[in-house]
Formats: structure tokens, sequence, C-alpha cells
């Protein structure tokens, strides 16, 4: 997992051919963004804009992909997503389902809590268990991105 602000993504260009599209993509949002699917290269890079109310931290389900790694852009708002390796993780609460492309994982006492705020992105690899859209303390709207881009 890594977290860093817009200006910097250009380090972690050689982790992905497809980072720098996705991150031009993430350059040029703005909070009149339309919600939905954008796609940058059809089913290789597409980008999810979402708004949403940040929800109190209650045990969330991590989940986990295997096709596709996350880039997920605070606009407005600020967020927590819990992280825990994939590793670590014993308990499945939905088995992978490929179609999704997820698989979901119970909450464990290692969860470690990255804060986003806007400007933030944090990149999640498939190996990086996670659950977003958690408040940081009081519930607040939040606009988000996040762009998938295949391994």
């Amino acid at each position: 997992m890594i977290l860093d602000t817009l200006p910097l993504w250009h380090r972690y260009a050689p982790l992905s051919p497809r980072f720098a599209a996705a991150f031009a993509f993430l350059e040029g949002v703005t909070a009149a963004t339309a919600d939905g699917r954008h796609d940058i290269d059809g089913d290789a890079i597409y980008a999810l804009v979402q708004r949403y109310q940040t929800r109190p931290h209650a045990g969330p389900q991590l989940e986990a992909h295997r096709r596709f790694i996350d880039i997920q852009f605070i606009v407005r708002g600020r967020e927590v997503i819990h992280w825990a390796p994939l590793a670590t993780l014993s308990t499945v609460t939905l088995a992978y389902d490929a179609a999704k492309d997820a698989g979901l994982f119970a909450a464990v006492a290692h969860m470690v809590p990255v804060r986003l705020a806007a400007g933030q992105f944090a990149i999640l690899f498939p190996d990086d268990a996670h659950a977003p859209c958690c408040a940081w303390d009081d519930p607040e709207d939040v606009i988000k991105v996040v762009v998938k881009v295949a391994v």
C-alpha cells in the first residue's frame, strides 16, 4: 500500500505501465466531474467517481482484489481506509467473486487506519486488503475517485 499526494504520483510510475494514464485522469478530476464510470483504457483502466457519506467504523469487512490495483483518490472530504496484509487474514466472509473481482474478509485487530484527506491517494495492490469509506471522526460527505488498473 502506498499513501501520497497527487503532485508526487510520478514516483510510482515505474510500478505499472498503466499508472501514467490513470494519474493523468486524476489530475483532471474536479468536484464537478460526473459520477459513475469513466473509461480511460477500456477495461484495463477505468475510474469510478463516487459521492457518499462516510460510515462509522464498526468492524468493517476488508475487501481484496486479484485482477486490479485500486488507486483511491479523495477529491473532497476525508475518510479512513482500514488496511491489513491479505496474507494475515484467515476468515473469509464472502468467497472471491471473479465477476466483481472481490473477496471479503472479517475485520481483524491488526488493521491499520489509513487517513486520506482531499488531494491524497492510496494505491492498493492485490495483496492489500482494505475497508474504505470509514469516517475519520464524524461521518462526512466525500467525493472520491477509484481508478481500477489491471495488473
